[in-house]
């Protein structure tokens, strides 16, 4: 029932966000939409924010998965559907008096994500730790420029897509890296 009650919540929250600013949804509304009380919504969340923080974490858990994305394309497409599929709330969030909360929420999503797939595919590589941390560094780097560019221009245009030649254009890159990080003295 736990599981259920959580959600709920989440699921009444993105509906709302999904229609209306993140500034003009309450508690109230969330518990009203989902049919709880308000002392649930605070067993499970401590406030607003710390929703939007759960949600963020268990969609960046949901775009890594390593054997059903090959690339870091595949991670960034599927968050890219999640955030077309959420565009109002994503573009609410990204607009709100909250933006500095978003943009932490952006680099802690992008650093698990890039932290992930990087742990994943440089297992077979002996690179340093302080190569690695570059690696993530700068992939994370990038990746948050792309969103920031992406959201700044309102999702105008197809980030997938742009993702797609941007990737293609630097193929074997990533795999370069990991063979000079593993030549590397320290």
């Amino acid at each position: 029932m736990t599981t259920q009650t959580k959600d709920a919540i989440k699921n009444s929250f993105m509906k709302l966000l999904n229609r209306k600013p993140l500034s003009k949804i309450t508690v109230k509304e969330i518990v009203e939409d989902c049919g709880i009380n308000r002392n649930s919504f605070y067993y499970h969340f401590e406030d607003i924010p710390h929703l939007i923080e759960e949600i963020f974490n268990e969609q960046a858990d949901a775009f890594f998965q390593p054997e059903q994305n090959e690339s870091i394309y595949g991670c960034m497409t599927t968050a890219i559907r999640f955030a077309l599929q959420n565009k109002t709330a994503m573009m609410h969030i990204f607009n709100s008096a909250n933006r500095e909360m978003f943009e932490r929420y952006l680099n802690s999503v992008a650093a698990r994500t890039v932290e992930s797939y990087v742990e994943y595919y440089t297992a077979n590589y002996r690179i340093s730790d302080e190569n690695r941390e570059a690696l993530v560094l700068y992939y994370k780097s990038l990746l948050i420029g792309f969103v920031m560019d992406w959201l700044s221009g309102g999702m105008r245009y197809d980030l997938a897509e742009k993702l797609r030649r941007v990737c293609g254009v630097f193929e074997g890159t990533f795999d370069n890296a990991m063979r000079n990080c593993s030549k590397m003295k320290e």
